[in-house]
């Protein structure tokens, strides 16, 4: 295993050097079966015994309540984009949802093949730097539910808690920031969050729901698009993506191992601040988030001068610090600072920005 690198990239992210090594060991022959997990069968007894454990350890860690349903999905975020008004619009006519980064304006321009939009707030405006206060959000009391991307990651926004709003069924994407911290289930009807983050490998989607909004999809919807089907199915009315769920119930098992959520939001708040605390102070970095809605996970930065960027993305190559190039809709920088990015890495990249920054200045 190569532990000279440091990959600081958003996705498929970062995995644990403990996880891979134990996928590297068990990759040909998975426990007492004799075949690889690549090859095992999901109507075995064995990955069926997987599927309930990775079940007990979501609603273990995150403390899901028995009345929602927890499904593991195939594909990313995207696809929930469209599964949620399919699943949940109903007999309504709007759908409500919070416009703060690049993926929420993602998410609306899905839901409006759909169904009307009612933009409650958005952030365009400041360029996607802060989140509007929620005293200024206007929700349509008549749409089915209130969408919001709870940690942006291409403007390093993220919700300091889930939104207080009455009387109304609040949907998130928690994609980013998802076993990062403890969710307050009593406020959400649905959660969603694809596994290249902080569960694991690309291709599943975690959906935790509440099950009385079940049973009230589209009758178009596709089967293995439903959530009150997949849920009767244990996720399996189609072969599900076996492999990924494998590496997440690997994931889980060293979240739990680290001490649980409660431990990975102390790490992340460590991690962020070490990295935040370092640009705020640096004559050549600087990120223009305001303060009160920085992200934990993402921190993406951009160099007083421009030019200096591919030199820097250069010599961080060089130095094993991979993939701290911003996205391509914006550019900069940005590091991702998902669980399993370690304080020492951080500290890592902290001295390579700094003695970087000593060169140029």
């Amino acid at each position: 295993m190569n532990n000279s690198v440091i990959n600081f990239g958003a996705g498929p992210a970062k995995l644990p050097q403990v996880v891979l090594e134990k996928i590297h060991d068990h990759f040909l022959k998975w426990q007492n079966t004799g075949v690889s997990i690549l090859e095992l069968g999901h109507r075995t007894p064995e990955f069926a015994a997987l599927g309930e454990k990775i079940e007990t350890s979501i609603r273990t860690l995150l403390r899901v309540p028995n009345d929602y349903a927890v499904l593991l999905l195939p594909g990313g975020a995207q696809i929930q984009f469209a599964m949620l008004p399919m699943n949940l619009l109903a007999d309504h006519q709007t759908l409500n949802y919070v416009e703060t980064g690049y993926w929420s304006t993602m998410a609306i321009k899905e839901a409006q093949k759909y169904a009307k939009i009612n933009l409650a707030a958005s952030s365009k405006d400041d360029h996607f730097r802060t989140i509007p206060a929620i005293e200024s959000w206007k929700i349509d009391p008549s749409a089915a539910y209130l969408h919001f991307t709870d940690n942006e990651t291409i403007g390093g926004v993220e919700f300091p808690q889930v939104p207080a709003v009455d009387n109304m069924i609040l949907v998130s994407d928690m994609s980013s920031n998802i076993f990062s911290r403890p969710i307050d289930f009593s406020r959400l009807g649905l959660i969603y969050a694809c596994a290249q983050k902080n569960l694991g490998i690309a291709g599943m989607c975690l959906v935790i729901v509440r099950k009385d909004l079940l049973g009230k999809a589209m009758a178009q919807t596709p089967a293995v698009f439903n959530y009150d089907v997949e849920s009767q199915q244990d996720s399996m009315q189609a072969t599900p993506t076996t492999f990924a769920w494998y590496v997440a119930s690997l994931m889980l098992d060293w979240i739990e191992e680290q001490g649980g959520v409660i431990e990975m939001n102390q790490r992340s708040l460590q991690k962020s601040q070490l990295l935040y605390d370092y640009l705020d102070g640096s004559e050549l970095y600087r990120n223009e988030v305001d303060a009160k809605y920085r992200s934990r996970m993402k921190i993406p930065f951009t160099l007083r001068d421009a030019s200096l960027e591919k030199k820097l993305f250069q010599q961080a190559h060089e130095e094993g610090l991979l993939y701290l190039q911003g996205h391509r809709s914006v550019g900069g920088a940005r590091a991702s600072l998902y669980n399993a990015m370690t304080v020492l890495e951080v500290e890592k990249l902290v001295e390579f920005l700094a003695a970087f920054a000593t060169r140029e200045l």
